[in-house]
């Protein structure tokens, strides 16, 4: 076979051996979240376990999320003052602020900040169990491990981050009060008035779809990577546990912004 031959068929065989494992994955991920999301009602017995983990993925990350929030509002409101001041138009800070925020910002450095210190934890904790045959021994017990595992993480991702997302946009919008009003003079009263009036129930209620979404791919991948460690790392061991660790944040913050891109475009 002559050396064109060969190129053209790698050349051939490459894109569609890629497209391959892109479906397969996509596949996986699909079925490993139908599968959690039905365990998170397989009982009561799921309730203390949830608990936990809400505990753990929402009230553990509200400090976090408040000084994010709180600099993410004051950056916000600095740099959109000093925009809209060269047209005249520093009344429309309220209204920058609580736009930018409640419709893309809030949702997705939430997502991402609980992608770093709870996705991050989760894929580390079920990967170790993985690598030292507790998951195993679980199958063995006759206990699902996707029940004991993955439901309660699911369900808590899906009850935390909507709330933290409303908390960041509550400290985001202060934020830029506090740098608008305070720090450069803008109209206080003007501020909140069109904060209030320029928020409509569909601006909400779209940030809140995109959190619930968020939640579902930072946990689905999170999980799945740390669930399948032994066999997608390509390493054993604790090394394994910090690759898959590793692939799962940076899966997780690319899905995020694919996501809102298609979101964004869906919702307004």
């Amino acid at each position: 076979m002559t050396e064109k031959a060969r190129g053209t068929i790698g050349s051939t065989y490459f894109p569609g051996k890629v497209c391959k494992d892109i479906l397969d994955e996509m596949g996986g991920l699909f079925i490993f979240f139908l599968d959690s999301l039905r365990l998170i009602f397989a009982g009561w017995g799921q309730f203390p376990k949830i608990v936990r983990q809400v505990y753990f993925i929402g009230v553990q990350s509200v400090s976090v999320i408040a000084l994010i929030g709180l600099f993410s509002g004051m950056v916000m409101g600095m740099q959109l003052y000093f925009a809209l001041s060269m047209f005249g138009a520093d009344g429309f800070l309220g209204t920058s602020v609580a736009l930018s925020m409640v419709r893309e910002l809030a949702p997705v450095l939430t997502a991402i900040m609980l992608t770093g210190r709870a996705g991050s934890a989760m894929t580390a904790e079920i990967g170790v169990m993985r690598i030292s045959e507790q998951v195993d021994a679980l199958t063995i017990m006759g206990v699902n491990p996707m029940r004991y595992l993955v439901a309660p993480k699911m369900a808590a991702c899906l009850i935390s981050f909507p709330i933290l997302t409303a908390f960041f946009n509550l400290i985001a919008m202060w934020g830029g009060w506090l740098t608008g009003v305070k720090l450069l003079g803008a109209n206080a009263g003007v501020y909140w008035s069109r904060v209030q009036s320029s928020l409509d129930y569909s601006d909400i209620e779209g940030g809140f779809i995109k959190s619930m979404v968020f939640a579902v791919l930072v946990c689905t991948i999170c999980c799945f990577e740390g669930f399948y460690t032994h066999t997608r790392s390509g390493h054993a061991g604790p090394e394994g546990v910090s690759q898959s660790t590793t692939n799962a944040v940076v899966k997780s913050c690319v899905v995020i912004l694919m996501a809102d891109y298609i979101l964004t475009s869906l919702l307004w």
